[in-house]
């Protein structure tokens, strides 16, 4: 287990700082999405992202920390959309909350699919187990939660449990290069709804 990752030496605070700094975290999932992780380097990151090489060591000290990030990036647009799923539904069943949960978790692994799998394949090259134990244990807690006020018994461990269901099913579609994010998500609905007895 990995201490500590590597991090950005700064974040940026000013607009030009902030647009250079996605810039960069851009290029880096575009190369990534199209070399993978073998052609994935700061130098070729630099070239398509339009700064020097300096520039980006100022944001970025190593590849790892330009993963990492890319892996806090797409975990925090993950976690942003499920919450307002839920936030934006609160008035409807706990069924129809998680259909739009699901339906948030299955385009956020569709949408970019490359980016996905190379992520997790060069996560578990760095060894991100950090970062996979703070997004399951931030899912665990929204769904949890949710679980908690619609009434659902032991609401952690079938929150555990409809999380790796759902995380399964997903992540095998994507690595199998599926593109139908409606049968998808249709076949983890029945899933889930199976296992928490929901008719």
């Amino acid at each position: 287990m990995s201490e500590t990752l590597p991090d950005p030496r700064k974040r940026p605070r000013q607009a030009r700082s902030v647009a250079t700094f996605e810039a960069i975290l851009e290029a880096a999932a575009r190369i990534l999405e199209s070399l993978g992780f073998a052609g994935f380097n700061t130098n070729a990151v630099a070239e398509l992202a339009g700064v020097s090489i300096g520039s980006l060591y100022q944001y970025f000290p190593s590849k790892d920390a330009l993963i990492v990030e890319l892996i806090r990036r797409e975990r925090a647009k993950l976690s942003n959309h499920i919450v307002e799923a839920i936030q934006q539904h609160e008035a409807t069943d706990l069924k129809e909350k998680l259909k739009l949960i699901i339906q948030a978790a299955v385009q956020h692994q569709l949408n970019r699919p490359q980016l996905a799998r190379t992520l997790e394949f060069a996560s578990e090259l760095i060894g991100k187990d950090i970062e996979e134990s703070e997004l399951q244990h931030e899912l665990e807690t929204i769904i949890s939660n949710l679980f908690i006020r619609s009434g659902v018994s032991h609401a952690q461990i079938v929150a555990q449990d409809v999380i790796a269901l759902s995380k399964g099913m997903i992540n095998a579609a994507g690595i199998a290069g599926e593109s139908d994010l409606k049968n998808l998500q249709q076949r983890v609905e029945k899933a889930v709804f199976g296992y928490l007895d929901l008719s």
